[in-house]
């Protein structure tokens, strides 16, 4: 018989969110339908807005997968937490782009970030507000942690937009569709065409097979990639259950050590070439943050449009953090 004294008890997990808006929430709700952690403290400037949805989530609990214990607390509780996701900040305005948002939300994050790190926090970051490359890098800057554990959802969503839509095309579940969208999770990204495939035969190969599939479509299909948040916003004011649902895949993957590969806003330090700057690309996640980013054996158009991508990024960002 084992003596109760000599019974290790199982490590808690705990997930802070700061900023209980629309991708806030929509995150807290996807979380606790997963049942991806133990304990989730909710953080807002509006006190009231955060208790209310601590109480909303709570009476589900009875629904849930698995106990969650969920409360609004305020930045003394990052101090145990083993993430921190940030979805506070401005949002995109129709018309608007998510570099648009930089000087607003650098001068947001400041804030957080240092009322955070004051606690004692020493977990991992994830970043989902706009311009999301941007405010991963004012992070990891404000923060002073190591680069492999502040981490932006990048691509993430982009990359599910892109297997959904060439699932629908091809009439595949998109669950068996692989591809990649890399880059600035904005107006600058771009598919890797050349390392698309559907069951090991590249997207190339699909179009060659019947008369019915054509480039010009997917051509097409990609600035729907692209252009979907402003197409959404146009309709429904904001995007968040894809970006919710994307960020609940990261925690995961964090929390359950996977070793998963997504397409996350990472720091690259010599990588396709390029230095000092997060952007999307595709990397390993485990319970230690970014175990490694993958190098693609991009073409040369590709290679050429993720440089352009990069080189957007480090120009709206030199103003505020004196990028060379």
């Amino acid at each position: 018989m084992i003596k109760e004294e000599n019974i290790v008890p199982r490590r808690v997990n705990r997930v802070a969110l700061i900023g209980t808006g629309f991708v806030g929430s929509s995150y807290a709700f996807a979380l606790l339908n997963q049942g991806v952690t133990e304990e989730l403290v909710l953080i807002d400037l509006n006190k009231e807005k955060s208790e209310g949805d601590a109480m909303d989530l709570n009476h589900g609990l009875p629904f849930a997968p698995s106990p969650t214990n969920i409360w609004y607390g305020d930045y003394s509780d990052c101090r145990d937490a083993d993430i921190v996701v940030i979805c506070a900040g401005a949002n995109q305005k129709p018309g608007e782009t998510r570099l648009d948002l930089v000087e607003k939300n650098t001068k947001i994050f400041k804030n957080i970030v240092d009322q955070v790190m004051a606690s004692g926090f020493d977990g991992i970051f994830l970043v989902a507000t706009n311009p999301v490359d941007i405010l991963t890098y004012a992070v990891w800057k404000y923060s002073g942690l190591p680069q492999e554990r502040v981490i932006g959802s990048g691509t993430i969503l982009d990359t599910a937009r892109f297997r959904y839509l060439l699932g629908d095309y091809f009439q595949v579940d998109s669950r068996n569709v692989h591809g990649y969208i890399i880059g600035e999770h904005g107006d600058t990204e771009l598919p890797v065409w050349s390392h698309a495939d559907i069951a090991g035969k590249t997207i190339a190969d699909w179009v060659k097979k019947k008369e019915q599939y054509k480039q010009e479509d997917l051509d097409q299909l990609f600035l729907n990639v692209r252009d979907a948040a402003y197409h959404i916003i146009e309709r429904k004011g904001a995007t968040y259950y894809g970006i919710a649902m994307g960020l609940v895949r990261l925690t995961k993957a964090i929390l359950q050590n996977e070793n998963s590969v997504l397409t996350v806003s990472a720091y690259l330090d010599g990588k396709y070439g390029q230095s000092d700057v997060y952007i999307g690309v595709p990397a390993i996640v485990n319970r230690k943050g970014i175990r490694d980013v993958i190098q693609l054996n991009l073409n040369e158009d590709e290679l050429k449009k993720f440089t352009h991508s990069a080189e957007v990024l480090k120009k709206t960002m030199k103003p505020f953090f004196g990028n060379d």
